[in-house]
């Protein structure tokens, strides 16, 4: 039997990772990657692929099959999303005839909340937890620029077939995709997400880019609460997050091209939708469930939220 596997969003991340699989397994006779895409994107990628460029190498890529039609789609064994968390509930429903029970989901979305959302909309799958490291961006229509070093992919389940995480994992690796199956995949996911939503929330309050962030006073100041903040929170959840984070976080910055930015402050200079909802909000939320305060983050939701009064 063959194994498809569905990429649902070509972004920073579903088009660079879902281009490492296409390419691997372009002539293979087990595999089959299928593209997800809709507008500009599916026909730019229909007729001439889809390219991946990093400072070291330029590819073009063509998956088995690219379409927004589920029945083009067909069923899938494996749905690795990677929209934006707004198009969470909208995406997946639009492929439910391509969803059998058997389908295990792996959400790459930033944030923390989608594994839950997920199930709530298929309550039989199995949907695991992951995150990715990546600085990866959509340089036009069907064309992914990956302008970090780092491309690293963590996922993992407490409850989750092992023999069906241990086979996606060994398709990432043929794949030459940095990916780790991990048993503690909860305190994985919210290392990363500390990294996200800090870094999202200070560049689109700030309007800075990350070397401006690291050469302001001020961005530092605004950073390091965001991050005394959410770290809070980690800890009265009782997750399991380095003692150092904070330091590791700014020295994660540090290697990263200083006029970089988030995928927030990008959206929002762009003026497209953002996902405030998931990388700002929830924070408070979840501040208010364990009685922690938030007010940094309050004042960056209350400023993006009401751009015209800020």
């Amino acid at each position: 039997m063959k194994t498809r596997i569905g990429i649902l969003g070509l972004g920073g991340v579903g088009g660079y990772f879902g281009g490492l699989l296409a390419k691997a397994y372009q002539e293979s006779e087990d595999i089959e990657i299928v593209f997800i895409a809709r507008g500009e994107t599916l026909k730019v990628v229909s007729g001439s692929g889809l390219k991946i460029i990093t400072k070291d190498s330029e590819m073009v890529v063509f998956p088995k099959v690219v379409s927004n039609d589920p029945a083009v789609i067909g069923k899938l064994d494996y749905l690795i999303c990677a929209t934006k968390t707004y198009d969470i509930e909208e995406s997946l429903l639009a492929l439910s005839k391509c969803i059998t029970k058997n389908t295990v989901i792996l959400p790459l979305y930033n944030g923390v909340d989608a594994p839950e959302r997920i199930s709530t909309l298929y309550p039989d799958n199995e949907v695991l937890q992951g995150c990715v490291y990546i600085f990866s961006m959509i340089e036009s229509p069907g064309v992914i620029h990956n302008v970090g070093a780092l491309q690293r992919l963590f996922f993992g389940s407490e409850s989750a077939s092992v023999s069906k995480m241990k086979a996606l994992q060994a398709i990432f690796k043929n794949a030459s995709i940095d990916s780790h199956l991990v048993d503690n995949i909860e305190d994985t996911v919210w290392e990363k997400f500390v990294f996200i939503s800090v870094l999202a929330s200070a560049t689109c309050y700030l309007d800075f880019n990350i070397g401006q962030i690291l050469e302001s006073r001020t961005g530092r100041n605004v950073y390091v609460s965001l991050m005394n903040e959410i770290t809070m929170i980690a800890a009265v959840k009782g997750l399991n997050l380095p003692e150092d984070i904070i330091m590791q976080t700014i020295l994660k910055l540090e290697k990263t091209p200083p006029d970089t930015t988030s995928s927030m402050h990008r959206d929002l200079l762009a003026g497209r939708n953002i996902e405030l909802a998931s990388l700002t909000e929830f924070v408070i939320n979840e501040g208010h469930k364990y009685e922690v305060e938030t007010p940094t983050y309050q004042l960056v939701f209350d400023k993006l939220s009401n751009p015209k009064e800020a």
